[in-house]
């Protein structure tokens, strides 16, 4: 999220990151709550507090408020470390939803928006969530859906509409609401980012949607907004261009939920790789078991694979916003789907003590499942991904490429 690319040397990359994985080992791990149980506010304070003092806080935000300044594409190693404990992105203050909306607030944010908003969140001192999925039949995977309406009035807009799974939206002080507006004179219809405090009248946070992963504070509950008034100046970006502006924030952010959770892959394996060494299984070392060997080479190559894919997007994102948010689908689809591989397997070395509290294997198999649906479903973005080889592979062909798929004659 910083305002222009910075020159980062390998050196200074990698002294933050062993930075990084030093304070996440010696300080982060022994805060951890107990496999399934959520981060509590003082230890959440202390923890960033400490990160402050060790010079690795918000490792994505630019110096002026208060991080480490580093360029999206330099963000996955530490994403990486931090993400090797469920609680190590918030000690960091790199976990969602409030990455996400830090990093947009940075790109078309006013300059009394990023005051107003920004920096207090980048500092630790706030907290926020992005109202973007609707009930049925309103947006989720299907962003065109979307049902909430902001409507001009003098002097601002007022909100209507009903928002669910809100991440964080329980302890959250603001919400970036994604609306339908209509054509106004200097703007078309389409969808607009309000920034709306949740202290306003307008805004009602309902029901809590109970659901199998506990990492992001605040739950996913309801809200809703009744004729919710807010300024002028609560547009983030420009009126009827929300969709584009979504882009901006989903692409990074289903980006940096796959360096989040490759580290706890990581951590996972090397549970596995330690349970293996010692434990003894018809009279040999598990770890020279064929069988035993197989989950782990598996292992091993799903976590590679993944890293590089989000190293080649991540690289992407920031050459050709574009393109990356494009190759991001490809990235969310494989590390979510790979990462849950590694996990289940290092459940299956671990046998009965995988699937207990004794081991946080379990609980993390919940937090990383419902990853293959939130950003988008896998499914939706299989569809988009076809769609986009398909468009790519005909333009080719119509701009002069020979055609590959011709037979010979039957007769």
């Amino acid at each position: 999220m910083t305002d222009s690319p910075q020159d980062i040397s390998p050196e200074h990359l990698e002294d933050l990151r062993l930075r990084t994985r030093n304070f996440v080992r010696t300080t982060v791990i022994p805060a951890e709550p107990r496999p399934g149980e959520a981060l509590d506010a003082a230890t959440r304070i202390r923890l960033q507090t400490a990160a402050k003092e060790a010079g690795i806080f918000a490792p994505h935000v630019s110096p002026e408020f208060g991080g480490q300044g580093l360029p999206i594409e330099h963000w996955s190693a530490i994403f990486q470390e931090a993400g090797y404990s469920l609680i190590g992105p918030s000690a960091l203050n790199c976990m969602a939803p409030d990455e996400g909306n830090m990093h947009m607030l940075a790109l078309i944010g006013t300059e009394e928006q990023k005051q107003r908003y920004l920096v207090p969140l980048a500092q630790g001192d706030t907290r926020s969530c992005f109202g973007m999925t609707e009930p049925h039949p309103g947006a989720g995977s299907d962003p065109a859906a979307l049902r909430t309406t902001a409507t001009k009035i003098n002097g601002g807009w007022s909100i209507t509409g009903h928002k669910r799974f809100t991440s964080g939206a329980l302890l959250a002080d603001f919400c970036i609401v994604m609306t339908r507006t209509e054509a106004t004179d200097d703007s078309p219809a389409g969808a607009t980012m309000l920034l709306v405090d949740l202290s306003n009248p307008g805004v009602r946070v309902g029901r809590l949607i109970h659901t199998m992963d506990r990492a992001i504070d605040g739950g996913h509950p309801h809200v809703s907004f009744d004729e919710c008034v807010v300024p002028d100046s609560a547009v983030l970006g420009e009126v009827g261009k929300g969709f584009t502006y979504a882009q901006v924030r989903l692409g990074p952010a289903r980006l940096t939920h796959c360096m989040r959770w490759l580290g706890l892959a990581r951590r996972s394996l090397d549970i596995a790789l330690d349970r293996i060494e010692r434990r003894e299984i018809f009279g040999s070392p598990m770890k020279n078991l064929g069988l035993a060997q197989e989950l782990i080479a598996q292992s091993v190559i799903d976590i590679e694979t993944s890293d590089a894919i989000i190293t080649k997007t991540a690289l992407l994102l920031a050459a050709d916003p574009k393109a990356g948010s494009a190759l991001s689908s490809v990235a969310k689809v494989y590390v979510s789907e790979a990462v849950y591989r590694v996990i289940d397997r290092c459940v299956q070395l671990c046998g009965g003590d995988g699937v207990s509290d004794d081991l946080p294997l379990a609980s993390y198999l919940n937090e990383v499942r419902p990853f293959r649906i939130y950003d988008g479903s896998n499914e939706t973005h299989k569809w988009a991904i076809s769609r986009r080889a398909s468009a790519r592979r005909a333009a080719a062909v119509a701009a002069g490429e020979p055609y590959l798929a011709d037979v010979g004659e039957e007769f």
